[in-house]
């Protein structure tokens, strides 16, 4: 939920150490054999209700819930695609599930994160976190934006800032790499790695703020809390365990830039979307390592010495507490503690998979959410399909013909979930209805 809510917590420190993931087995919790529904657009589990909260129009991002059950979904425009920015504010207001009014506000903000703290809103875009507060039960904020930290790197690649807020108020927010590998030359064949990589001086980490406090910058005020992460466009705060879990974006181009260490299948599959818990100081590998779940193991980049076989030293490199296949781009994580999903689902967690591009010569994949229960202090080795159909198609070849491609989920007081696209602009609402 991105709602930070106060549960009590568990005892003890968790994940202070890392954990080593074990290996991904799939139980489809969909039916396979079912239909996709043209219209609707995806296919849930039996038991699960889906249908159209909303259409919109534009490149949506991330949502949330406020406590009166308003949704809020971030738009913003990316690589020349989308057209309207900023947050769009729907309301059911009839109670038949679909948002019969909607409000536009920060429309000059390309927004991509969004998460309610103390009745608040943060919003996340390229270079800043914004703070919008509420007078009373209004939908849309009517005051002064704040500026909660601004001067991050303008960049043309993973320039979204994703974030987590804890209970404490720390803000936790990701930096993305703007870059592959950190190449000496730029996705090109055989080019080594810079050593070190000067990216990781100011990107390819995440950065530790005051929530809230306003006007903060990154080179005065933030800390860095971990490095090594190149692109953690999941990231969410659990109130139940008070930790700060991400999945981080791998990186990709085995085959076409070291050929002689990977064919185009291991260039598919490989590298592994890693879950981390965050702790402070971590390094979680990247540019120098990525992780290979069919080997179950960390190994060195081959832009840094690395043959497809060759690990790092042991304990260097954070280990994944879970792992998924290659290029499946998670981009949203929920832990779910609501009360209409049965009991099995909560406190587990919901993770959104944005799909692939550059899976060729094997059919593009994710495009899907998946569901992970946690066994006391760690996720289950088994994971199942939640909710799939986005793509449209059975066998996708060109991502550019998607549908759908999921984007965010979010939770509303009632347990409620809300599924956003990026492409489409749609907008579900999931519910669980019995038998």
């Amino acid at each position: 939920m991105r709602t930070v809510c106060w549960m009590p917590l568990l005892a003890g420190v968790l994940f202070a150490a890392p954990i080593v993931a074990e290996e991904v087995t799939s139980a489809q919790s969909v039916d396979p054999s079912s239909a996709v529904d043209p219209v609707l657009g995806l296919r849930v589990p039996p038991g699960f209700r889906a249908t159209v909260f909303a259409d919109v129009d534009g490149y949506a991002r991330h949502l949330a819930v406020r406590d009166d059950g308003t949704v809020y979904l971030a738009l913003t425009v990316r690589m020349g695609r989308g057209s309207d920015m900023g947050v769009v504010a729907m309301r059911d207001t009839d109670g038949d599930g679909v948002a019969d009014t909607r409000e536009a506000f920060a429309t000059d903000i390309p927004a991509t994160a969004l998460v309610f703290f103390e009745d608040d809103l943060y919003v996340g875009a390229n270079t800043a976190i914004y703070r919008f507060s509420f007078n009373g039960d209004e939908v849309v904020p009517s005051g002064e934006r704040d500026v909660v930290v601004s001067g991050f790197p303008e960049q043309r690649l993973h320039e979204a800032k994703t974030f987590a807020i804890d209970r404490d108020g720390n803000l936790y927010v990701n930096v993305g790499a703007p870059s592959n590998a950190c190449m000496e030359e730029f996705r090109t064949r055989g080019s080594p790695g810079q050593q070190p990589c000067p990216q990781l001086q100011r990107q390819g980490g995440i950065w530790r703020y005051d929530a809230r406090a306003s006007n903060q910058t990154q080179a005065d005020d933030g800390e860095r809390y971990a490095t090594g992460v190149r692109n953690a466009m999941a990231i969410e705060y659990n109130a139940a365990r008070d930790q700060v879990y991400f999945l981080s974006h791998g990186r990709d181009a085995l085959f076409t830039l070291f050929p002689e260490y990977y064919s185009a299948e291991d260039s598919a599959e490989l590298p592994s979307e890693e879950m981390h818990a965050l702790a402070r100081g971590g390094n979680y590998g990247w540019p120098y390592t990525y992780y290979d779940h069919l080997q179950g193991k960390r190994l060195v980049a081959p832009e840094y010495g690395g043959d497809g076989s060759l690990a790092p030293p042991a304990g260097e490199y954070a280990e994944p507490i879970a792992t998924f296949p290659g290029h499946w781009a998670p981009n949203d994580l929920l832990f779910y503690d609501g009360q209409s999903l049965p009991e099995r689902y909560r406190g587990g967690a919901l993770i959104v998979f944005h799909g692939s591009w550059n899976r060729a010569p094997l059919p593009q994949d994710g495009y899907k959410i998946v569901f992970r229960t946690f066994d006391g202090e760690r996720p289950a080795a088994d994971w199942e399909v939640f909710a799939d159909g986005f793509k449209g198609v059975d066998v996708l070849a060109n991502p550019g013909d998607a549908a759908h491609r999921p984007m965010s989920i979010a939770q509303d007081p009632e347990g409620v979930l809300y599924v956003s696209s990026t492409v489409s602009g749609r907008v579900w609402r999931i519910e669980y209805v019995g038998d």
